[in-house]
């Protein structure tokens, strides 16, 4: 995996893993608030046949509240993404970008604490999805 994100692959299908993954991230006070498609966008777009594949925007209200107080441009790196694809028949991949990784971008300790929380909820969210 990337120095800038975690995940885990699951058996199963993107329509079947897609609920569990929303529902673990609600579990942890996530909501999603965009999707994009990519699949159906490549397909439109350029022709092109690609994996099922979706990009989700989670956000935690309340650190995405804390976070936007410390520091208002810091919605440049919110929400957190949440990729889900199919690897093969059987099998998806669901990752998650690291948002410690994001909020270090900022360079402002004042924000470290709301990056470790987010990252722990995420990470929880992630272990809860069989």
């Amino acid at each position: 995996m990337s120095g800038y994100g975690f995940g885990k692959t699951l058996k199963g299908t993107l329509e079947t893993i897609r609920p569990k993954v929303e529902d673990a991230l609600k579990q942890q006070g996530f909501g999603i608030l965009t999707e994009i498609d990519v699949k159906a966008t490549l397909k439109k777009k350029l022709d092109i046949d690609f994996v099922p594949y979706v990009i989700l925007g989670a956000c935690n209200p309340h650190l995405a509240h804390q976070a936007l107080t410390i520091e208002t441009e810091i919605g440049l790196l919110l929400p957190c993404n949440v990729i889900i694809y199919q690897m093969d028949e059987g099998h998806v991949r669901v990752a998650v970008f690291d948002p410690k990784s994001g909020m270090a971008l900022a360079a402002n300790p004042k924000l470290d604490p709301i990056g470790t929380e987010a990252k722990r909820r995420l990470e929880a969210a992630l272990e809860s999805i069989q």
